[in-house]
Parts: structure tokens; C-alpha cells; sequence
């Protein structure tokens, strides 16, 4: 099915699209999308509460360049730090793609652009957000920084540079998830 803002929802596919210059979905989604893109959009929006991580199985992975998250709690961990760095951070501008292969299982994808406000200044990045969904929950999390791969042992040729920076990621993450409280679940504000 394909869904955008100004086209009426098709019935016979498997894939949605849906497209919005807002942070919040309030156009059609997919099954899959419906269930867990607005808890995401809060988490990013720095407005999640531990209702919000309930979308994540528990051994969840969590990948930016900056961290990899093993978890909830440390994908807590990540997402309760944004307030501490930005006085703002939402997503303005979005288009979702949904390809549910199995009842409760399949890929959303969220093509976007971030907004940070960061000592005074306006920081928009290009985003490529990737969930894996198993059994209705987000099972693996990526979110590609001007849609480029994550640097890894996959994706760098130069033998043993790819797992130095994974390394260099899960550090972040353990120093992120520490200073957070070990995913303490808080008002995120706070």
C-alpha cells in the first residue's frame, strides 16, 4: 500500500509511503509504522517517557556514527542524553516507507531531517532512519547520518579499522550510558 499526504491509501500493496513536513504522523501508515513511529518521533523530539521504549525488544541494537546501543537501556541511555547536549532536536521533515514482510515483522524506513539547536545556532541533518521489526517490536535501530552507511568492519576496507571504530562507538555508548544513569528511566527534560 502506498500512502502519501495528498494521495489517497492504495489497498493492494505492501509497502507505505507517507510524507510530512511535521514531527508528528497524522497522515496513514502502515501497520507496523502506525504502532511505532510516533513513540520513535518522541524519543527524537526529546519528549519520550519509558512508555515510549516499549517499541524495542529487549536485546535491541541501537547504530549512529556516534554510538552503538546493546539494549533498552542503553538505547534509553542515548536518547535521554539529547536533551543534555540540544536545547531543541525534532524531526521536521519526513517520508516514511513501510515493507511489512510477516504479520507484526518487516523494514521502516524514515528518510528525514533532523533539527538541533545547539548554542544558539540551527543545525538541520539529512537522515536515513532504519527499523528492523520482529514480532511487532523494533529489534535493530540505525540512523544514517546523511544517509551514509555506518562505518564498520563491513563497510571499511583498511583491515581492522572497522572494528576499531565499532570499538570506538560501543566506548561512547558505555561513557553515554554511565553519565545517564545506566538508562534510569527520568523525565527527559530534566
Amino acid at each position: 500500500m502506498h500512502v502519501r499526504e495528498s494521495v489517497p491509501a492504495a489497498n493492494n500493496s505492501d509497502q507505505v509511503e507517507a510524507s510530512s513536513s511535521q514531527s508528528k504522523p497524522e497522515q496513514k501508515l502502515g501497520n507496523l509504522s502506525a504502532i511505532i513511529i510516533p513513540h520513535l518521533f518522541k524519543l527524537y523530539d526529546c519528549t519520550g517517557t519509558a512508555a515510549d521504549y516499549e517499541i524495542y525488544a529487549p536485546k535491541a541494537v541501537f547504530e549512529d556514527p556516534l554510538m552503538q546501543a546493546h539494549g533498552v537501556k542503553q538505547i534509553k541511555s542515548a536518547f535521554y542524553s539529547l536533551p543534555k547536549i540540544f536545547k531543541e532536536a525534532q524531526i521536521v521533515e519526513y517520508t516514511i516507507t513501510e515493507e511489512e514482510t510477516a504479520p507484526g515483522s518487516g523494514e521502516i524506513r524514515i528518510d528525514n531531517v533532523q533539527r538541533y539547536k545547539v548554542a544558539g545556532k540551527t543545525i538541520n541533518m539529512v537522515s536515513l532512519i532504519k527499523l528492523q521489526v520482529q514480532d511487532g517490536k523494533v529489534v535493530r535501530h540505525e540512523d544514517l547520518w546523511d544517509k551514509n552507511p555506518l562505518k564498520n568492519r563491513e563497510t571499511v576496507k583498511v583491515p581492522l579499522m572497522g572494528r576499531a571504530l565499532e570499538g570506538i562507538r560501543r566506548g561512547n555508548m558505555m561513557v553515554t550510558h554511565l553519565l545517564m544513569g545506566f538508562g534510569k528511566d527520568h523525565n527527559p527534560k530534566n
